[in-house]
């Protein structure tokens, strides 16, 4: 099964260090992350996972909850923290799903099917597709995908940044540009008449018939 962008999360119960969650009921009306690593105790996976857990505040304010997933039990997950924790120097506090019988990996098409259904003698390298990056909705449809490879470490100032994009275009009837960030203009969307952008982006520039600009909406 390929996953696409507003295709629904696939939902799915699972074992985490909180315990137990269903993924959408976990959702709630919330946003959420899902972000994925092939193997415990490597080390890309461990500063990545420091870097969230010192960003916890950030995906908070934004109303977004963070799980993460690695192909391993919850009982190497919780040993994996401690060491998160000194390398990152901040707690994680959000939960990590166990998934050493691939199900979630597979489930998500990040694994093949003839994977097989144990993560026991897996390494990295057998696991390196579980690099992806889920933005997940309160609708519960996959809003936004990000895949890594294992040597690269992934950029959450650029995650936050995207989640501050696909918020905002949202609430609003709005596009944001390359490179766009909180504060810079915004594109009026194609569906936007001139007469009604008149009212609702005053003062909005017309850098081409198809591009209109304004300051970003409050």
């Amino acid at each position: 099964m390929s996953l696409r962008i507003n295709d629904v999360a696939p939902d799915f119960t699972a074992e985490t260090t909180q315990g137990t969650i269903h993924f959408h009921e976990w959702i709630g009306d919330n946003w959420a992350i899902l972000f994925s690593h092939p193997k415990d105790f490597t080390p890309v996976c461990t500063t990545e996972l420091g870097v969230v857990a010192a960003l916890q505040g950030e995906f908070n304010k934004r109303g977004v909850k963070v799980l993460g997933l690695s192909v391993d039990a919850v009982g190497d997950h919780t040993r994996w923290a401690s060491d998160i924790q000194d390398v990152g120097g901040h707690p994680v506090k959000y939960p990590l799903i166990g998934d050493p019988e691939l199900k979630v990996a597979k489930l998500y098409d990040m694994l093949p099917a003839s994977a097989g259904d144990t993560s026991v003698g897996r390494t990295p390298a057998d696991n390196f597709p579980v690099r992806t990056v889920f933005v997940v909705g309160p609708d519960k449809r996959i809003k936004l995908t990000l895949a890594y490879p294992m040597a690269t470490g992934r950029n959450f100032d650029e995650i936050l940044r995207a989640i501050d994009s696909l918020q905002l275009t949202v609430k609003h009837k709005v596009s944001t540009p390359a490179n766009w960030k909180q504060g810079d203009e915004i594109i009026i969307s194609g569906a936007v008449s001139n007469e009604d952008a008149d009212k609702l982006f005053p003062g909005y520039k017309t850098v081409k018939p198809y591009l209109r600009t304004a300051a970003q909406p409050k």
